[in-house]
């Protein structure tokens, strides 16, 4: 039987030892591992496919919802992704050393502060095996060693791409334990992750509520949380209506599991009295389930919403629609309820939005734009491990430069205090 206590022990040791090598890696070493990396993706993806289909067994087998499964699925398209992922994050500019500050000091001293590596990160995330590439890469290109556990769906598939990343490491000279895969479903080994102190800076849970609700609880080592993407959209009474139907599908729609599909919508009273609300009877015929409020239910096709309706993140061809007065009416919920992640106004009002992002405290804020855009990748930096939620070190999208500390550099010429 496994010990798990000592294999994760080992694996901490090894990713410390890793960490210590990382921290002065070339530039170019890393960027050749993650190129090196998606050219083995790529020659693999037959495999990897191979390896996928048995995780869409398992997946189906658990009962896993189709919205679900869509996470796990990987096709060609998909696997061109990842590889796509993985040359971006190379293609950046390296973080570690950057100096974010230098200034002189009438003592004589020159201070500078430089970006450093975290050391160690865990990531524990569910479903999406894409997660094992940009999670590898993000943190590699910041000179951090990982530990990924996947989740027990994505294992087989999160196995194949981790070793064609630890097949990159070793044909750029760098340390296979950099990255390295907790090789068991297991779920102890998510127990013992949270509490390696000695070995893990930080741990980055990407996951659904009960995921990162016991990371939160259950970690002494510090988090950075990804919490639900409960994603509102308000439309404001300004709101242009072409712009609005078309953002309004394609944030529901395209992908109903991810953290960045809509799932609420807040609708301006006087924007409704004037037009209706179009989009509403646009999603119930693309197959969406639209539950609102009772205004609403004079739309043919709407169900009743519950109170359990407001802050919920349905991942599924599901969202929620409420009457709101003003923008007012939208903060007073987006307070409330908003998990903080992304939340988008549609208006043309210019001192309107400006209020929105000024009083609405999520980690992105959009306008007249679809919230499938939170994403990392589509922030321009190559991916993401995940949207930070809270306030403390990283908030909304964890790129490289997010997975990095600093250090101050402190110059004299026999300089001494009086």
């Amino acid at each position: 039987m496994m010990d798990i206590q000592q294999m994760m022990a080992e694996i901490g040791q090894k990713a410390k030892s890793a960490s210590a090598e990382l921290a002065y890696a070339s530039p170019d070493s890393k960027t050749d591992a993650l190129n090196f990396a998606a050219d083995a993706v790529w020659k693999n993806r037959a495999d990897i496919i191979s390896a996928n289909d048995k995780d869409m067994v398992f997946g189906r087998d658990k009962g896993l919802s189709a919205a679900m499964l869509d996470r796990l699925m990987l096709d060609e398209t998909r696997i061109k992704g990842i590889v796509n992922a993985l040359r971006e994050v190379a293609a950046q500019p390296d973080p570690v050393g950057a100096i974010l500050q230098s200034w002189d000091r009438p003592t004589g001293l020159n201070i500078k502060r430089v970006r450093t590596p975290l050391g160690v990160i865990g990531v524990i995330y569910e479903s999406r095996p894409n997660v094992t590439a940009d999670a590898g890469a993000l943190c590699l290109k910041a000179g951090n060693a990982v530990i990924l556990r996947g989740g027990s769906e994505s294992f087989h598939s999160s196995s194949a791409i981790h070793q064609c990343l630890v097949d990159g490491l070793t044909k750029a000279g760098l340390p296979a334990d950099s990255i390295q895969l907790v090789p068991t479903r297991d779920r102890a080994a998510v127990g013992e992750m949270l509490t390696m102190t000695d070995t893990i800076d930080v741990i980055v849970p990407r996951g659904g509520k009960g995921l990162v609700g016991r990371v939160q609880s259950e970690a002494r080592v510090p988090v950075f949380a990804h919490l639900e993407g409960i994603c509102h959209i308000y439309v404001d009474v300004d709101a242009d209506m072409e712009k609005t139907r078309k953002v309004i599908m394609n944030a529901k729609t395209r992908r109903t599991g991810i953290c960045g599909s809509a799932e609420c919508l807040l609708i301006d009273r006087r924007f409704f009295d004037a037009n209706g609300a179009p989009f509403i009877s646009d999603l119930i015929a693309a197959g969406v389930e639209v539950r609102g409020d009772e205004t609403l239910q004079s739309i043919d096709g709407v169900m009743a919403a519950t109170d359990d309706d407001w802050g919920r993140e349905y991942l599924d061809m599901i969202i929620a629609a409420r009457i709101v007065d003003g923008v007012g009416g939208a903060i007073a919920h987006l307070r409330q309820y908003s998990s903080s992640h992304t939340d988008c106004i549609m208006t043309e009002n210019d001192d309107t939005a400006n209020m929105f992002f000024q009083r609405v405290d999520s980690a992105i804020l959009m306008r007249n734009a679809s919230t499938q855009f939170a994403d990392g990748g589509e922030f321009g930096m190559g991916g993401e491990i995940g949207i930070a939620t809270g306030k403390m070190h990283a908030r909304g999208p964890v790129g490289a430069e997010q997975l990095t500390s600093f250090k101050y550099l402190v110059e004299g010429d026999g300089t001494i205090r009086a």
